[in-house]
């Protein structure tokens, strides 16, 4: 049952993933946050941010590793295969028979009316995310992060993945200063 539990989810993930690994963060968490309970809201952002820091596609990181952490290797290779294989064949599907469609109108109207939706579900996690950063680090701290994070990407062009690293260092440091965990 929980080979086909990992399958089905990172399937569905696969499926209706439109937009790449940032639109499926929020897929992902739904699957193993809320509906299997493998893993905490703690945890599932330790993964993101550990993801990010890593090349490579964010999603089959991602899928990868909650498939070893709920079924060992079987279950990691499983959730790739279940991530990535419904992508490939729809890409494949959908770029032959679209590429003959691409100038009207349905077409341009239907990309970008997915567009809004994935930057909700991109703002709710953020959201989520704040928020359990409140809990552990405080508001000030917390509000501050988010707008140097923001200056660095946007304002100086930093990579995010340098950002993150940082700020995981940030967090690290403050805790062994501070006698954390």
């Amino acid at each position: 049952m929980t080979q086909r539990q990992i399958f089905m989810a990172f399937f569905r993930i696969g499926m209706l993933g439109y937009g790449g690994g940032p639109a499926s963060i929020p897929l992902i968490h739904k699957e193993a946050v809320d509906k299997y309970k493998w893993m905490k809201d703690e945890e599932f952002s330790d993964i993101l941010a550990m993801g990010n820091t890593l090349p490579g596609p964010i999603a089959t990181k991602m899928a990868g590793y909650i498939g070893y952490r709920v079924a060992g290797i079987t279950g990691m290779l499983n959730a790739i295969a279940a991530s990535v294989v419904p992508t490939v064949v729809l890409m494949i599907v959908l770029l032959v028979s679209l590429a003959s469609f691409r100038e009207y109108a349905w077409v341009q109207g239907m990309t970008n009316g997915v567009l809004p939706v994935v930057g909700v579900m991109l703002a709710v996690l953020t959201w989520q995310f704040f928020t359990k950063s409140k809990e552990g680090l405080g508001f000030g701290w917390s509000i501050m992060l988010v707008i140097v994070s923001a200056l660095l990407i946007t304002a100086i062009g930093l990579h995010p993945a340098f950002v993150i690293a940082g700020l995981l260092v940030f967090v690290f440091l403050k805790r062994t200063k501070g006698g954390g965990d």
